[in-house]
């Protein structure tokens, strides 16, 4: 039986098993720090009787597609107890979680897999890479040319949100970050912030950032300008006589070996997160089209073997740069326009993957013309996930 499970009463057996599912251990500091976390979070427990057999959190979120907000649903902490795994639990708690989604307007929802494998069966797709540097200090010893300055601050989330919202905007993907989740998610006490401000003042770029064990880590950056990003460069450059190698996580598209002299570092491209589409028709009609795609009319079959009430046709049409799109329910697979599976229909719509690439692939069906009508419709757009839940 699923129950909903209440932070501040049930929260000592709710993370007694994510302690004994995801191997750590918290001090009474770091439990109250993850009790206050989960009060913006709705839980669900697959109960034994009294005892918690498995659970899920889901956290309500938005994230920006293209730039526009669109309401997304975070699951997270899924975990089992030993003695009832391999029982179904998850695939039910998953089933739950989504039709509450779809009941609240959360359209997509995302989530860091232990196995993208399981995953995928319950209609998940890969939809971020990160890309990872380490990078010997002396590598950044160059005349960067920055116009401003940097100083290291005291936590100023407007000013950090600020600048972080605008760069967020330009991929797609990306969370939109309140306050609460900068202090619990984002910055801690151990971490120092500097921001980047051109000559008149006004601030152009941040880094958050670590240093130990001569170790400069970038826990998160973001910033306006390249004049921005160059004196935060210039700033990580001026630790070489305490550190010897700076680690970052970057967007995929990342061209910061164009700015270095001797690229020649640690550069390592993995799978990150993946997402869902929960409401198909209620995405393809938020979903910003690419501007230039005025005129265009093609009709896609989704399949969604987990979610079958997404099962159908979808008329996509844009007339002005107005966007139209109707549904038509069927389980029959259609011999026009192009048929998919919910998991790539996510893959292309976030960028991950073109139509064409897929199409080649055989994993998108359809006549080579429509498939060329629906790229026309999508963005070309780089995805990016800065966070973790």
């Amino acid at each position: 039986m699923i129950k909903t499970l209440h932070i501040e009463k049930d929260y000592q057996d709710i993370f007694a098993l994510s302690q004994f599912a995801f191997q750590y251990k918290l001090t009474e500091d770091e439990l109250d720090q993850k009790r206050k976390e989960g009060l913006r979070h709705k839980i669900w427990g697959y109960m034994d009787g009294d005892n918690i057999a498995a659970k899920l959190h889901l956290i309500p979120l938005t994230c920006f597609i293209g730039g526009k907000e669109i309401k997304m649903g975070g699951i997270s902490s899924v975990a089992t107890w030993p003695e009832y795994r391999r029982g179904g639990m998850v695939k039910e708690l998953l089933g739950h979680a989504l039709k509450h989604m779809k009941k609240n307007g959360q359209v997509i929802s995302y989530l860091h897999p232990f196995s993208v494998p399981f995953y995928r069966k319950f209609g998940w797709e890969l939809v971020f890479n990160e890309k990872a540097y380490t990078i010997p200090i002396e590598k950044f010893k160059k005349k960067w040319d920055g116009n401003g300055y940097v100083r290291r601050i005291t936590p100023d989330y407007q000013v950090l949100n600020d600048i972080y919202t605008e760069y967020a905007k330009t991929y797609t993907g990306t969370l939109l970050r309140d306050e609460k989740w900068w202090e619990q998610r984002i910055v801690k006490d151990d971490m120092h912030i500097a921001i980047a401000y051109n000559k008149s003042g006004e601030p152009e770029g941040y880094i958050i950032f670590q240093v130990k064990d001569k170790e400069f880590t970038v826990i998160d950056k973001a910033y306006r300008s390249l004049n921005g990003r160059v004196l935060l460069l210039q700033f990580v450059a001026n630790h070489d006589s305490m550190v010897e190698k700076v680690k970052m996580v970057v967007p995929e598209n990342d061209n910061l070996p164009l700015l270095i002299d001797d690229p020649r570092f640690e550069q390592k491209i993995e799978p990150y997160f993946m997402a869902r589409i929960v409401d198909v028709h209620e995405f393809l009609k938020q979903y910003p089209y690419e501007v230039n795609s005025d005129g265009q009319v093609v009709a896609i079959h989704v399949t969604d073997s987990f979610l079958p009430e997404n099962n159908g046709v979808y008329h996509i049409k844009r007339v002005k740069n107005e966007s139209t799109v109707s549904f038509i329910r069927s389980e029959k697979i259609s011999t026009k326009g192009v048929t998919c599976s919910v998991q790539q229909l996510a893959s292309m719509f976030f960028g991950y993957n073109r139509p064409m690439e897929l199409f080649a692939l055989g994993l998108l069906q359809g006549s080579e013309e429509d498939v060329l009508k629906l790229e026309k419709l999508i963005p070309i757009q780089q995805s990016y996930f800065a966070d973790f839940f």
